[in-house]
């Protein structure tokens, strides 16, 4: 009987927990959620689809047609395309300024964004805002000046010459910079403590905790250098040396009525990008959120 009491009393005391209230979905929140994803479905990842759809078309087949899939499915495209132009010529050069633009944005981007984000030195402000200004300000407001300098140093019609001016961008800078704020301060300092100087701190410390955001800056270089159109084809005047993007602007007039020749053409330009997309992407979630956790 006592135990009983007091087992009593003491569930009485208990203090109770509050569990905060779950979100209820109602089932026309949820048609209009998914009516929203829907939509940004098919307006991102329609156009590709059909591309893909318009480049495996038969010539009897139109591409008009209301179902966007293929009754016959043929890669006679992509054979003519390989027959035209010497694509896979042009996918090394693509290759080549894509992947050394990465590597580059990685490197002087991260060093940058250290220095920024980590070194004391006079003008740091200014320099953070003229960072800024570079991705704000378009590349054909500066394009003239870039052209003139790049022949001032003979690299015109060479690939040094379109990798060159994207080397080091405002965006990778700006990423990485911010990165590095997003790093505790204790692991430097210790280090600091322990005789270790700014570049031994960078190299050791500081770039393998934000590998995450150097695989977004590589991504966004590989992407932007390769997807790159204007700027190769100003500087580039042998066929030899053309990028893939340049090298298929001769589809569009060798076959200018022919649409399904060109769907495939555009279809070989994003492979490569979207193979490196798909074989970084854990990485590339991951440093997207680097940037706003502060240690």
């Amino acid at each position: 009987m006592t135990a009983a009491l007091a087992s009593r009393t003491a569930g009485a005391t208990r203090p109770q927990v509050l569990r905060p209230d779950r979100p209820k979905h109602t089932r026309a929140g949820l048609v209009l959620r998914y009516s929203l994803l829907g939509l940004m479905f098919v307006l991102l990842v329609g156009p590709f689809l059909w591309q893909f759809s318009t480049s495996l078309k038969g010539a009897d087949e139109s591409i008009y047609t209301a179902s966007p899939i293929p009754t016959n499915p043929t890669i006679d495209n992509y054979r003519t395309v390989a027959e035209t132009i010497p694509v896979f010529r042009y996918i090394g050069n693509s290759l080549v300024v894509a992947t050394a633009s990465a590597v580059l944005n990685v490197i002087l981007g991260s060093m940058a964004g250290y220095a920024l984000a980590r070194l004391p030195f006079r003008g740091r402000t200014l320099a953070d805002l003229t960072f800024l200004a570079t991705i704000i300000i378009p590349f054909e407001v500066i394009m003239v000046s870039v052209f003139l300098t790049m022949r001032s140093i003979g690299l015109v019609d060479t690939l040094a010459g379109v990798i060159l001016p994207a080397a080091a961008s405002g965006l990778s800078i700006i990423l990485m910079r911010t990165a590095f704020l997003g790093l505790p301060r204790e692991l430097e300092e210790a280090a600091k403590l322990d005789g270790a100087n700014a570049w031994q701190r960078y190299r050791r410390i500081a770039m393998p905790s934000v590998k995450g955001t150097l695989s977004v800056v590589a991504i966004f270089a590989f992407v932007f250098a390769g997807d790159d159109f204007l700027w190769p084809l100003v500087i580039l005047k042998n066929p030899d040396n053309y990028t893939l993007t340049v090298g298929i602007q001769y589809l569009s007039g060798t076959f200018s009525a022919n649409q399904r020749v060109i769907a495939a053409g555009t279809m070989i330009a994003v492979i490569p990008l979207l193979a490196l997309f798909f074989s970084m992407q854990r990485w590339f979630f991951r440093g997207v959120g680097e940037g706003g956790i502060k240690g």
